[in-house]
Formats: C-alpha cells, structure tokens, sequence
C-alpha cells in the first residue's frame, strides 16, 4: 500500500466527523468571527484605524464613562440582593405552608417573569412618573409631592419585582426536594421556623440560589430597556454602549467597541468567580421524605399572607396597567377616563406586520436552536475530544455577551459586502439563536445524560446507521424534553430588545421594538396595545408549554 492510501486510510469522513466539523464552522463564523472584529476595533483609533489605546484612555480617563461601570454594578448588586431575598422568602412560605390562594399566586408569579422588563419600566411611568395618574392624583387632592420614578430607584424597582420570580422559580423547585428529616430534628432541638429558615434551608439550595442569582446578576447588569426609558441621567454599560454606536452624529463603533470590552470583560470575571463557588458549594440533593405544607396560624398567618400578596400584586401592576390603558382614549401623551379601541385601531398595522416578525423569526430561530442545541450536546456528552471540548466552551460565551454587545457584533461583521445582511431577517435571527441557544443546549446535555448510550449501540448491532440510530433512538428520546424547555426559549427570544433595537429595520421590526418605539415618541396609549399584544402572545405560548408538558407549572 502507497503512503498516499496509508494516509487517506486514517481519515474517515463518517456522519459524526461531518457534523463536528459543520457545527465548529458554524459557530466560528456566526460567533468567534464577530466576537474577534469587535476586540479588533476596540483597539483602533476613530480618526486613523490604526492600532491604539486611545479609546481606553478616554473611557478611564473620564468619569462620565466610568461611573456607568460602577452604576452597572450598584443596579446590578442591589437588583440581585433584593431579589434573593425576596423570593427566598416567597418559596419558604409558599412551599412549606398553606397558603390560600395558592395556584393563582404562582400563576400571577410565571407572568410577572414572562414579560419584558421594559414594559415594566413603561408601566410604572404611567403610574409614577411626572404626568403620571398616581403621581397627579396625590398632588391634586392631598398636595403630596411622591419621590421620582426615575433613575436608580426606579430601574432597581422595575427589575426587582420581575427577577424576584426567577429567583422564586429555582429555589421553590430546590426545597420540595429538601429531606424533611432534616427539617424535623433541627426543630426538635428547638429551632424556630425562622431561624430554620436560616440555618438549614438556605444551605440546603445554596447551589441553586448561587445560580438563579448569577442569572438575575448577569441579566440585570446587561439589561438595556429599563435603564433607557426609566434611568434617564443614570448612565449603565448597556445604555452607554448604544448611545455611542448609534450617536446622532454617526456614532463612533470604535469608541463603542471598546466599552463593549470592558463590559465583556467585567461579566466574564464575575462569571468565572460564581462558576468557581458554585463548583465548591455544588452537592445533589435528593429528598427520601419531601417537604409538604402545614397550615399556618395566628399572627404568622397574617403577615405571610400580606407579604405575599403584597409583593405579588405590585409586580403584577405593570400587567394589568397596560392591559386597562390600552383601551382607554389619549389626549396627546395624557390618558382619559373614556373608553376606546382608538390605540389598537391606530396600531393595528404596525401590530400585524410586527406580530408576523416576531413569529417568524422567533419559530426559524427556535428550530435551529433545537437542532443546533441537539447536535452540539450529543458531540459534548458522548463524542468528546479535543475539538469537542473547544466547542463546549465556545457555547458559554453567549452567557457574557450582553444584547446590545451581540448586535453591534453581528453589524460591524455583517453589514459589508459580501455579508450584506444588516436590516435583514437574517441577522435577526441569527442574534436570537446566538442569544437563545445556551439554555436549550445546557436542558440538551443533562437530558442527554439520562439516556443510556447501550440504546442507540443496540439499533447500530442492529445493522441501522450511525445517523438512522441517532434520529431514530436518541433523538426521539430527547425531544420531548428539549421542545418543552425551547418553548421557554421561545418566550424569551418574542420578548426579545436589547440586540434588536440594534439590528432592526422598519421591515424587520418586532413586537418588542414597536412597544419601545412609541414609548420613545410619548405615543402612550398605542404602546399600551402594543404590549398588550406582546403581553398576549407571551401567555399563549406558556398555555402551550403547559399543555404541551403535561405540567401543571413551571419549575427550573
């Protein structure tokens, strides 16, 4: 035999070698690709293009830049303590008493998640900000002047009692797989309920509850909505970043660039540090006598309950704010006591061709994250090697790439020959399956996990091939778990604005922007409909999860 067939010998282009090589492509050319272009402009002078770290120099040099580093973090830190305390204690109280009410409250939790925090911010302008109906009906009839909506206790506020609920979601699931008996021979040695809360439920989840607020952390710091419409003067990262990519002066990519660095760069190290305490804190807990609810008395009884509601009904208040706006009638950016279907006959246009992108995009986007999610999960579970190992880390990075970082990515890659796709369908649903993809694909691999490899080995003993075992077996094993877990997916991608204000064109705009959008005109009775729309679309598809699952809620 020649060295010629000797050396083609040893290379074998079989289905899983194909798809390997597939993936890796995809992946370095819709994320490593843009993710390199932008560190390269980062580096490089506005007025020159040449290498240099001027635009570092002037962001750290000044403190209008770098106050929005520490204002990221203050929104961020506050947002994620307050939210851990707060739906800590929701789960405690729902999960190990009787509370009444109880199926409607968790309803009323899943939406307050489910809809955009931008709405929120738009919500409670309505209410508190300077024209808004709380605030006019309290200087009107008893001549009190209520604290400014706007700024830091207005953007801590919208996020707070939309992220408490994630926070709510993991821990709840945590606790009902707490062994009782653990429970019951810390209060048999006289612990109070109180105090067990303390020192024995919250150790028992803390790996779950160091999760859940990493999630509420990294989303707070990269949110770019609320702090738009609600922060005002109160620069973050996010809305700094956008503002400099999209100046009226045509902006300045390069200088944007570089804030983008340091933002990636802050998320990163945070991210690292969490993954490091979790791995340290990280045990599985597996409950052999579960916890089950005791009915609650006394003085007990009445403050559990008045926390409850109380906080579930005030972040339920964006909800049903928009929702009875939308059928009143505006006199210019003012609502009146009359009803009307005024906003949505003015919307209804921008509603159909909206609603139509979001859907579409949102269902491409979820089918190829499905079935990017599938293939890059079984090559990370049970085809690990060198290329493998790389490509499983390449899918974290979406976790530290913040919204507005990933569409100035994608334009400053895309929006030149010969990739002229800025504006298009396409960029837009690439940044939703680049933004989307992580969650479905870490649901793939620990479903992936609980399947035997010997079924798939038995079908190919069989004489089916390799990619015939695969769809076949394995595939259609993991799919009812994967598309459950997609649809959450696709919850988040319709409700989708940070990348999207960036990308998006008058042909290609959401549901999501056109709310934005007439928020930014002042046009307050047709945003309402808007969202309304939006909020409509969002129950409709967590109607479909659950009929889907077979669940009768949602846990994380």
């Amino acid at each position: 035999m020649t060295s010629k067939a000797r050396g083609s010998s040893r290379f074998k282009l079989d289905f899983w070698t194909a798809v390997t090589v597939v993936v890796f492509a995809l992946f370095l050319f819709f994320l490593i690709w843009p993710m390199a272009r932008l560190l390269l402009n980062g580096f490089r002078d506005a007025s020159t293009g040449a290498f240099s770290l001027e635009n570092f120099k002037t962001f750290f040099g000044k403190k209008y830049y770098t106050n929005a580093i520490w204002n990221s973090l203050s929104v961020a830190v506050c947002v994620t303590a307050a939210a851990v305390i707060i739906g800590t204690l929701l789960a405690y109280l729902l999960t190990t008493f009787e509370i009444k009410g109880k199926g409607f409250i968790q309803i009323l939790i899943i939406l307050s998640m489910m809809s955009p925090s931008f709405i929120g911010a738009y919500s409670w302008i309505i209410l508190l900000g300077r024209s808004g109906v709380v605030t006019m009906a309290m200087s009107n009839w008893l001549g009190v002047t209520i604290p400014s909506i706007y700024g830091f206790g207005g953007i801590v506020l919208v996020l707070v009692m939309k992220f408490y609920s994630m926070i709510y979601l993991y821990v709840s699931g945590a606790m009902k797989k707490i062994d009782v008996s653990l429970i019951e021979a810390s209060q048999s040695l006289g612990c109070k309920p109180s105090a067990n809360l303390i020192k024995m439920y919250v150790p028992l989840v803390l790996p779950t509850l160091l999760s859940a607020a990493l999630m509420v952390f990294m989303t707070s710091i990269s949110d770019f909505g609320t702090a738009m419409l609600i922060g005002e003067g109160y620069r973050v990262l996010p809305v700094l970043i956008y503002r400099e990519y999209m100046g009226e002066l045509g902006g300045n990519a390069y200088f944007a660039s570089s804030i983008a660095i340091v933002m990636m760069c802050l998320t990163t190290g945070l991210y690292l540090l969490q993954r490091y305490v979790i791995n340290r804190k990280s045990f599985r807990m597996r409950g052999l006598k579960t916890i089950k609810a005791k009915p609650i008395t006394g003085v007990g009884s009445v403050f559990a309950h008045i926390f409850i509601y109380g906080v579930v009904l005030l972040s339920i208040v964006p909800q049903a704010t928009v929702i009875y706006t939308s059928f009143l009638k505006t006199n210019g950016t003012m609502f009146t006591t009359q009803f009307s279907l005024d906003s949505y006959r003015a919307t209804w246009r921008t509603i159909l061709s909206s609603l139509k992108n979001s859907f579409v995009y949102g269902l491409v986007a979820i089918a190829l994250i499905v079935m990017l999610g599938i293939f890059t999960a079984y090559l990370s579970v049970r085809r690990r090697n060198v290329v493998t190992s790389l490509l499983d880390v390449t899918t974290m990075l979406p976790y530290i790439i913040s919204g507005s970082i990933l569409g100035i990515m994608l334009l400053l890659t895309f929006n030149k020959s010969p990739f002229f796709w800025g504006g298009t369908a396409i960029i837009m649903i690439i940044a939703f399956v680049i933004r989307r993809l992580p969650h479905t694909l870490r649901s793939s691999v620990g479903i992936l996990y609980q399947i035997s490899p010997s079924t798939e080995e038995a079908a190919i003993s069989l004489g089916a091939h390799t990619a015939k075992a695969f769809f076949g077996v394995t595939v259609a094993l993991m799919l009812p778990g994967v598309l459950t877990g997609a649809i959450l997916s696709w919850v988040t991608v319709i409700n989708e604005l940070s990348a999207s204000i960036i990308l998006y064109t008058s042909s290609t705009r959401t549901l999501s922007v056109a709310v934005y959008a007439e928020v930014a005109k002042a046009n307050y009775g047709q945003a309402a409909a808007l969202a309304t729309v939006l909020m409509a679309a969002t129950i409709i598809s967590l109607l479909v999860f659950l009929k889907a699952s077979g669940k009768k809620d949602i846990s994380l």
